[in-house]
């Protein structure tokens, strides 16, 4: 029978051995962002910029996705330099989200890609550090317009929830083929 002592140091060495265990299979997980793919992700070209009548289109949508679901939005399409071309706040949206639906256009065009991708990093698959990259944010709502294989703008919305963003915004992106 061990003493109190005894059982102390047993407790100790299993957990001891226990964590080395766990820190070894650790190590032996391959690291995912050790992958290097044989191609660039994302890799689409910058087109001529978006017009405002097209722009204004693609908002046209946006908000009018919005009001069947009573929703409030901010809608922003900006040019392929990310500058802002139209925008559109609908009746009693937030404030805050006048910038916020600018900020998700401008991320999608300057990263070519959805937000979406952002939020999933974050929330999804544990990996905090893209909320370190400048002009990042990382909420849905913000999907690049693309014409002709290249990218001419993009669409941002904010107002509601992220998926409600998000649903908008494809109303708009969905008028640019």
């Amino acid at each position: 029978m061990l003493s109190k002592s005894g059982m102390v140091i047993a407790i100790f060495c299993v957990a001891l051995f226990g964590a080395g265990a766990s820190r070894a299979e650790e190590q032996q997980k391959p690291n995912p962002l050790d992958a290097v793919p044989d191609k660039m992700p994302f890799d689409v070209p910058y087109g001529a910029p978006i017009l405002l009548e097209r722009a204004g289109v693609a908002i046209a949508a946006a908000v009018s996705e919005a009001k069947k679901h009573n929703w409030k939005m901010n809608v922003a399409v900006v040019d392929s330099g990310g500058n802002l071309v139209a925008f559109q706040r609908m009746d009693g949206a937030q404030l805050a989200s006048i910038q916020i639906s600018q900020h998700k256009a401008r991320a999608a065009v300057t990263y070519r890609r959805e937000t979406k991708i952002y939020e999933n990093a974050i929330q999804v698959n544990n990996m905090p550090y893209v909320a370190t990259l400048d002009g990042v944010i990382t909420s849905r709502g913000g999907i690049p317009l693309i014409e002709d294989g290249k990218i001419i703008g993009a669409i941002g919305c904010s107002g509601g929830t992220g998926s409600q963003d998000e649903v908008s915004c494809k109303a708009g992106a969905s008028t640019v083929k």
